[in-house]
């Protein structure tokens, strides 16, 4: 298949990022799907407050770059509370300043009860969340968002893997951004995609670092989508 171009100035700023802080690595690691995977992304190692503050940055350059409409975040239990609650922050500070909720995975019985937190989930929602690998948090999410009124607009992620999704066990020919873009009908940004670290360990060529290229591209030849 072909393999296309890095991004832009951004992803291949974010892909360094990922690097230094940990959350991306390489090496062999088994996906939800069973595959052996020579990269693995760990959004949960954005662990202190400086990375949690400059992820947030990122993904607010590439939400406002990307011109989508909304009034408010959302963010999937449980990765994406603490990332809707960071990037409602950072939006703030660049003068945007938008609601946000998140929901529980267990509803509560008692205060306030019910599963939803934060502002009323209202008008056009855009949700926040890590990566996707099968659609499946999007679908969820997609489905409170209508229990609750509103219209789920679009979905931000850090990490695009571009990569075949699973159904029933079986690769399908297409990926779960694409599925969420075609079939569910909503815009997906993405910080970064597969693409974009090739570009960056093949820009690292002759490094350690670099010496993962040959192993991510003949990953994605196999799996991925274009």
């Amino acid at each position: 298949m072909a393999v296309d171009a890095g991004q832009d100035a951004l992803a291949q700023e974010f892909v360094q990022f990922a690097v230094a802080s940990g959350v991306l690595r390489f090496g062999e690691f088994k996906t939800k799907a069973g595959r052996l995977s020579p990269y693995f992304f760990n959004a949960g190692l954005f662990d202190d407050g400086a990375k949690l503050g400059r992820l947030a940055q990122f993904y607010a350059r590439r939400i406002v770059d990307s011109g989508i409409a909304f009034d408010m975040l959302f963010g999937p239990a449980y990765k994406g509370i603490p990332l809707a609650a960071a990037v409602a922050i950072e939006l703030a500070r660049l003068g945007r300043n938008v609601p946000y909720a998140y929901n529980r995975k267990e509803a509560k019985d008692h205060g306030e009860g019910g599963s939803l937190v934060g502002a009323p989930v209202r008008g056009r929602v855009l949700i926040v969340d890590d990566v996707m690998s099968a659609g499946t948090a999007a679908r969820e999410s997609i489905a409170i968002i209508q229990a609750a009124g509103a219209t789920p607009q679009a979905v931000a992620i850090a990490l695009d893997r571009q990569e075949k999704a699973t159904e029933d066990g079986n690769d399908v020919p297409w990926s779960a951004v694409q599925y969420v873009r075609e079939r569910l009908g909503l815009q997906v940004c993405a910080i970064a995609r597969l693409a974009d670290l090739l570009q960056y360990l093949r820009d690292h060529k002759g490094s350690d670092l670099g010496s993962h290229y040959d192993r991510v591209l003949a990953y994605r030849e196999r799996y991925g989508v274009d």
